[in-house]
């Protein structure tokens, strides 16, 4: 069962992946590129992944703007999309 401590810190985990790869999700919402329903489904996708430790290990080494989020990422397809739609 996902409790909401979950949920936040996969949230967040998220939202840090988007920003490293150089997205902002609110801007991305703003302007439509990305539905409400999108960020929840994306933020439940992050929650059944076993790679917490290596996606908090690969968000300490810094920003890479433009660049794909890890193959181990559940939202690499998303975010590529939305980094081409910048583009």
């Amino acid at each position: 069962m996902t409790t909401q401590a979950d949920l936040k810190k996969h949230a967040e985990l998220f939202d840090r992946m988007a920003a490293t790869v150089g997205l902002d999700l609110e801007e991305e919402a703003v302007a439509g590129t990305l539905r409400f329903e999108e960020i929840a489904e994306a933020v439940l996708r992050c929650t059944r992944c076993g790679g917490v430790g290596a996606c908090r290990k690969w968000l300490a080494d810094g920003l890479r703007p433009g660049a794909e989020a890890p193959d181990f990422c559940r939202n690499r397809d998303l975010l590529g999309y939305l980094n081409e739609q910048q583009a």
